[in-house]
């Protein structure tokens, strides 16, 4: 009798049509996994992703995710874990952005933004979790915060405040997940080239960026590396911390106020 071979480890990536939820879905393919992908606009774009993943030989599946329609949306990721089998890894990389002062934000801009950024990859976890605790066998959280997770930005106070609450509570859900073999750790982009930063498709070795030691932003393939890693075998020992892909950019941080010439800064 031949032995049966084992099933393949599944990911669900959110926001995975573009940017780095993308490279993140075809990084993890590249390592043997099968792919749920969720979008919110761009169904061409998920479908682009979702041809990629099985280019690689890998099953993909996708789903429309709106996570300001929650708790709903978090049904989304059940449903992707039923269509292929099992889940092993959720990324929780869906985000949105503002850029509004302060005294100018509305209720409704900064519950949009906490309910995607923070409410929503909370409930997806809760999700994830629940399932992986059944399964019996561990698994992989990674929640995609930003560098303002760890340091402020002007005129991005409920992202900075959602991106802040995200890394928080990956340190509690590590704790109380390591029990059942699940690590749950952050990613911490900087400025990466993707279309949230206007930059899609760019090659960022061209770009110039004097207020980053490494001098240009990142690629996106560039955080999925990071991800991948913290998603595999070799992390198995890593868990509630978070992880910076900046190009050094939050090590500036008092160098670059003691540079400053001007009150540019100020205004978003």
């Amino acid at each position: 009798m031949s032995r049966r071979e084992p099933a393949a480890r599944v990911a669900v990536v959110t926001g995975s049509d573009s940017g780095i939820g993308r490279a993140t879905a075809v990084r993890l393919a590249r390592q043997g996994m099968d792919v749920g992908i969720t979008w919110h606009r761009d169904r061409a774009g998920a479908e682009g992703t979702a041809a990629e993943v099985r280019a690689l030989g890998r099953r993909a599946a996708l789903a429309r995710m709106d996570l300001t329609l929650l708790p709903d949306a978090a049904d989304v990721v059940d449903r992707l874990a039923e269509e292929l089998g099992r889940l092993d890894v959720l990324v929780n990389n869906a985000g949105v952005g503002v850029v509004t002062p302060f005294v100018d934000l509305t209720l409704e801009t900064v519950r949009e933004v906490v309910d995607v950024d923070l409410v929503g990859p909370l409930l997806c976890g809760q999700r994830a979790a629940r399932r992986m605790i059944r399964q019996g066998d561990g698994g992989r959280i990674v929640n995609v915060t930003s560098v303002h997770e760890h340091q402020p930005r002007v005129g991005a106070a409920p992202y900075c405040a959602a991106k802040g609450g995200l890394g928080l509570l990956t340190q509690v859900m590590a704790l109380e997940l390591a029990e059942h073999g699940i690590t749950v750790n952050a990613v911490a982009p900087g400025e990466i080239a993707t279309p949230m930063t206007g930059q899609e498709d760019i090659d960022v070795r061209t770009e110039h960026r004097p207020g980053v030691p490494v001098g240009r932003p990142g690629d996106a393939r560039e955080v999925a590396a990071v991800i991948a890693f913290l998603c595999g075998p070799d992390a198995s020992y890593v868990t509630g911390a978070s992880w910076s892909v900046d190009g050094g950019m939050l090590r500036m941080g008092p160098q670059a106020g003691s540079h400053l010439r001007d009150d540019s800064w100020r205004r978003p």
